[in-house]
């Protein structure tokens, strides 16, 4: 039977992602052997990244019960993004909203280090406002 501590070191990453996507926890405790986790996130990207770094950790997750749910009131965290050699400021704004013309909102958050929204280089790690 594994503690509680066993289980959130086994799920370190996935437990890493629920708060860098700024998925409010309700529940985290073993029950029935299993890692229970109860959270709210504030879109269906947040959930969905939490279901990856799950699955990630292990595909049947049969120790473990998740229930997150989607509570548009909660506000998404800002990311960061490490510039790769190719990218645009379209380029990124299209990977993390779908939509390459919202670039001006990434452009925004990052002025104190850009100075025009063509010219980016590699390296260079950029604040992505939430969506």
């Amino acid at each position: 039977m594994a503690t509680l501590e066993q289980l959130k070191t086994k799920y370190a990453p996935a437990l890493k992602t629920i708060e860098e996507q700024g998925v409010k926890l309700q529940n985290l405790h073993v029950q029935d052997n299993k890692l229970f986790i109860k959270g709210a996130a504030p879109t269906e990207t947040a959930k969905g990244e939490v279901w990856t770094a799950i699955k990630g950790v292990d595909k049947t997750y049969g120790d473990l019960m998740a229930d997150i749910t989607i509570d548009p009131s909660l506000k998404p965290k800002e990311q960061a993004y490490t510039v790769q050699s190719g990218d645009t400021l379209s380029k990124i704004s299209k990977q993390f909203y779908g939509n390459a013309n919202s670039y001006m909102k990434i452009f925004d958050a990052n002025k104190d280090q850009l100075k025009d929204p063509d010219v980016i280089k590699p390296g260079q790690v950029l604040r992505i406002p939430a969506a």
